[in-house]
């Protein structure tokens, strides 16, 4: 069975792309023409998928954006027609599940067998407890917050904590447990935003070449010939690059999708440029 890093890396070198096209659809931001149908989150996320493929390493539903608006089924059947249409880009759930393990264990098959996601986002606070029901699934995958994109999450993330070598942020704690005892099958990643490229850089010298998922570029600030200096793997690869806003709603018009193709290409060929600078 392939498994999530080898399927993650498979797509790399094919793609040459770093980018992961967030799908985090706003009714409220689409093309007049799709009001009012029931299927319009369904459609535009379709659309969005299938003109950014040949640009994406992976896609990145964001579950609150489908649920608030009832649209579940929708969610499901835009994976379905992902791993359908597009079977070599990985589909990560943007959930960020966590909670004890019986709980974890309903939240995993939702991920897993309802949405067939091949990868979701965790939080950690729980510890292994609530990581270890996700990593049941072979061939599936998890990218748990380490260092995320908000000013906000300094109150924790930045605390100082006991480490084995002494003294340690708490993102650094955290990133030494997922990259090493509770990552013993190698299903993990880790989410660490394009916002802070200097602690980037610091989880990319405590995991070696660990995947990470980096939100934050595009409509939050992020800079991307930053990100990709500190976070790249030496073989030039190890990251999703998440964009979102910037490649969904590139056009309010009918040709919306063509213009998140034309964005979705920049911004590939932005990290490309900074890959190779």
């Amino acid at each position: 069975m392939t498994t999530f890093s080898e399927k993650l890396a498979a797509r790399w070198a094919a793609a040459d792309s770093l980018l992961c096209v967030g799908l985090d659809p706003d009714p409220a931001r689409f093309p007049p023409d799709l009001a009012g149908r029931s299927d319009a989150i369904y459609t535009f996320c379709r659309s969005i998928a299938d003109a950014t493929a040949d640009y994406a390493c992976a896609f990145k539903p964001q579950i609150a954006y489908f649920a608030a608006h009832r649209a579940e089924d929708q969610l499901e059947a835009l994976i379905a027609h992902c791993r359908r249409v597009h079977p070599q880009i990985p589909v990560v759930l943007d959930a960020k599940r966590g909670d004890m393990g019986a709980t974890s264990e309903q939240y995993a098959r939702e991920v897993f067998e309802r949405y067939g996601a091949n990868a979701v986002t965790l939080q950690p606070y729980q510890g292994i407890d609530a990581i270890a029901p996700f990593l049941a699934y072979p061939g599936r995958g998890a990218f748990v917050l380490c260092r995320t994109s908000n000013s906000g999450g300094d109150a924790l993330q930045n605390l100082d904590v006991a480490g084995p070598g002494g003294t340690e942020k708490l993102y650094e704690r955290v990133a030494r447990l997922v990259s090493g005892e509770w990552n013993a099958g190698g299903q993990l990643g880790l989410v660490v935003g394009a916002t802070y490229p200097a602690e980037l850089a610091r989880v990319r010298a405590l995991v070696g070449a660990m995947p990470l998922l980096v939100p934050g570029i595009g409509a939050q600030g992020g800079d991307v010939i930053a990100t990709v200096k500190a976070g790249r793997t030496a073989a030039g690869a190890g990251l999703l690059i998440s964009s979102s806003r910037a490649i969904l709603y590139a056009s309010r018009g009918e040709d919306y999708a063509d213009a998140a193709a034309r964005a979705a290409q920049a911004t590939r060929d932005q990290i490309r440029a900074a890959l190779r600078a």
